[in-house]
């Protein structure tokens, strides 16, 4: 049995407020394997990137702290490593693509010289290797005059010009795990294409395992081999693209999927939405969590929280809907 590059188990982290510690995440499992790509898609508040910063650890430098559970990366256990440890995974074994490329670049220094920088600290190249080596990164990502653009400020260069800069400083030490935090959300829907291209070409030629964080259930169409549905800090929902897309279990990833626009192929209708908000973590229904917005709500549901279960169409669901009879009823 071939082991997953990434196994995160029963993961529960947040941060320390004035009035306690607030969960983001709630028991999370997930698992990734080498050279797959794993979407989790939800509503903003589900807890999406509170979970990538968390399997990063660097949820540490934004106030915040694993409370239970275990994040295994080719096998060890990460999440009780001390950031001087990190520091040495972090760029060379696994890497983040941020939502904001403007803001993850430094604009006082050329953008060839902050990819230089990873490969001299992580590669132990020399200045000159090390440029060399930017330059080419700049070039795998598909950007003309990588000499010239290498020299070049972010605030010069266009969005998605910036976009495609971070994931050549995320793919330069040739990590085995690159985690995608909305990579597209700030670029319009043509250079959003581009990039996912480019993702998925980079998986395909490098072998590289992708954790694709998104609201988009369109761009985890485009890309994933697995999506985990979440939903108030948990996944609800955990399958194969086809399974997901095509006979979803769950009445969450159902609303997901009704709610995007013109999937039925028709034009000017009313667009769907799941009725409600989620529900702060701190501060969730008796039950499923997701009882107050579901439309097939049953007693059972506003009484005990439905485990994490296989479904009848293969993938796992969070929900009593898919709960399996029992062997001799």
């Amino acid at each position: 049995m071939t082991q997953n590059l990434l196994e995160v188990r029963n993961l529960t982290a947040g941060f320390e407020t004035e009035n306690g510690f607030v969960k983001a995440t709630d028991r999370v499992s997930l698992s990734l394997a080498q050279g797959q790509t794993l979407c989790i898609v939800g509503e903003s508040g589900s807890g999406k990137s509170v979970t990538s910063l968390a399997i990063m650890r660097l949820i540490d430098y934004a106030g915040g702290f694993i409370e239970s559970g275990e994040v295994l990366f080719k096998g060890e256990n990460i999440a009780g490593k001390k950031q001087q440890d990190m520091m040495r995974i972090r760029g060379s074994k696994m890497a983040m693509i941020f939502q904001d490329p403007m803001s993850a670049l430094n604009p006082v220094f050329k953008v060839g010289e902050q990819i230089a920088e990873s490969l001299r600290t992580h590669k132990k190249l020399g200045e000159k290797q090390a440029w060399a080596k930017a330059v080419d990164m700049l070039r795998l990502v598909g950007i003309p005059s990588p000499e010239m653009r290498a020299h070049q400020y972010p605030h010069e260069m266009s969005g998605g010009m910036c976009q495609r800069v971070v994931i050549a400083m995320a793919l330069a030490c040739d990590p085995e795990l690159i985690i995608a935090d909305e990579p597209t959300t700030a670029l319009d829907v043509t250079v959003q294409a581009q990039i996912l291209d480019l993702l998925a070409k980079l998986k395909r030629e490098l072998k590289t395992s992708i954790l694709l964080i998104t609201h988009d259930m369109g761009v985890a169409a485009e890309i994933a081999d697995r999506i985990a549905v979440m939903y108030a800090g948990a996944i609800v929902e955990e399958g194969t693209v086809d399974q997901v897309f095509h006979n979803p279990s769950h009445p969450y990833t159902v609303g997901l999927l009704r709610s995007i626009p013109g999937l039925d192929g028709e034009r000017g209708g009313e667009l769907y939405t799941i009725k409600g908000t989620i529900p702060s973590i701190n501060d969730l229904p008796t039950g499923c969590r997701f009882n107050p917005r579901c439309p097939h709500v049953m007693d059972r549901c506003l009484r005990e929280e439905p485990p994490l279960m296989p479904g009848k169409n293969g993938q796992r669901a969070a929900c009593w809907l898919e709960e399996l009879p029992k062997e001799g009823a």
